[in-house]
């Protein structure tokens, strides 16, 4: 918004810096005058005349004044340039930190979010402004990276079914003759891919805008849905569930964290071992945080490994060769709809093979009115 152009605050600063030096001036030669000057008599008079050979006439009121008010004048004459000259040295120093936070703001604005402050000295409130500031940056920085690289991604993974579907529609279009029932099947399997794909990108940016509404969520029972959902997919591949917890109440939305809770075990389900694999869901509720764990039989997995399931696209060897390969979002969407809950996730291998994923989010501090 354009504004009028006003006094700066260097100026301001050196304006008060005078005003004040002048007041406590005023302010002495005014007692001066009150507790001095006021106890002079007014008229003239002898002392001591016969005593000391010093003696003489004691000075009067009015010549006191005649000669103290001149330098009375010269020296808030002084004090008015000092206060000028000094007051705007002194505030130049004192806002020289806040004019390398505003070049800092400018750059950032034209783009540039490498670029920090690094306000040296000892920690003051400017300083503690710069290091916010630099904080700032960085988060900005590692976002703006994050956002590219998911850009970059996700019109990659977009390219892929498009470019299937162009290469199927091509084929048909050049061979008349040929069994048209199997490129719709495949045709309706890309698009039904580009579908999820679609889906769990607008829920992401749902998530991450946290722009949902807060009402009281059980997570014992979002788990006990979210296994009965995913029950007969885990029958076909042969794993079994067992389920434990305690109520587990929290704050949130319902539709974001029973996708969360269906994503965790789905993922328990796909990424296990070919047969006779193990679903473990539980939850349980501690002083102020509630927990939903989800651990799973499978191959075994380094730490490393298991810190990059929760990057966006990111797909583990068995993903990509079986009939639920998903999107490589679900540990993704995962993260983001707990950090929109001020929760934290944790991923842990499991010594014989599999993972451990917990969700820890805030506990609920009453119930649903």
């Amino acid at each position: 918004m354009d504004r009028r152009p006003g006094v700066s605050v260097r100026l301001k600063l050196t304006l008060s810096y005078a005003g004040f030096l002048m007041l406590a001036g005023a302010l002495l030669l005014g007692a001066v005058w009150v507790f001095l000057l006021r106890y002079v008599p007014d008229r003239a008079m002898l002392y001591n005349p016969d005593d000391r050979p010093t003696g003489g006439v004691f000075p009067i009121r009015s010549v006191l004044l005649n000669v103290f008010a001149p330098r009375a004048a010269a020296v808030m004459a002084f004090l008015l340039v000092f206060g000028l000259v000094g007051g705007w040295i002194l505030a130049g120093r004192m806002l020289a930190p806040l004019t390398r936070i505003t070049d800092a703001t400018r750059t950032a604005t034209n783009g540039s979010l490498s670029h920090r402050i690094r306000l040296p000295g000892r920690k003051d409130e400017f300083r503690e402004l710069a290091d916010a500031f630099d904080a700032m940056l960085a988060r900005l920085e590692a976002h703006v990276a994050e956002q590219q690289r998911f850009a970059a991604n996700a019109s990659h993974e977009l390219r892929t079914p498009l470019a299937v579907s162009k290469a199927l529609l091509d084929v048909a279009r050049a061979d008349p003759n040929q069994d048209t029932g199997e490129v719709i099947d495949r045709l309706h399997a890309v698009n039904t891919r580009a579908i999820d794909l679609t889906e769990a990108l607008l829920l992401l940016s749902h998530a991450d805008q946290r722009s949902f509404t807060r009402e009281h969520v059980d997570l014992s029972l979002l788990a006990e849905e979210a296994v009965e959902t995913l029950l007969p997919l885990a029958e076909k591949r042969g794993v079994t569930f067992e389920t434990s917890g305690d109520i587990t109440p929290t704050l949130g939305s319902h539709a974001l964290l029973l996708q969360l809770t269906t994503n965790l075990v789905h993922n328990a389900i796909v990424h296990n071992l070919p047969e006779q694999g193990t679903v473990w869901v539980d939850t349980s509720a501690r002083p102020d945080t509630v927990v939903l764990t989800v651990e799973n039989t499978g191959e075994k997995l380094t730490p490393q490994q298991a810190s990059t399931l929760t990057e966006r696209f990111q797909r583990g060897t068995e993903r990509v060769h079986t009939d639920h390969a998903g999107v490589g979002l679900g540990l993704a969407i995962v993260k983001t709809i707990t950090r929109a809950h001020d929760g934290t996730l944790t991923l842990t291998p499991r010594p014989d093979g599999g993972i451990r994923i917990a969700v820890e989010l805030p506990a609920a501090t009453s119930g649903p009115s």
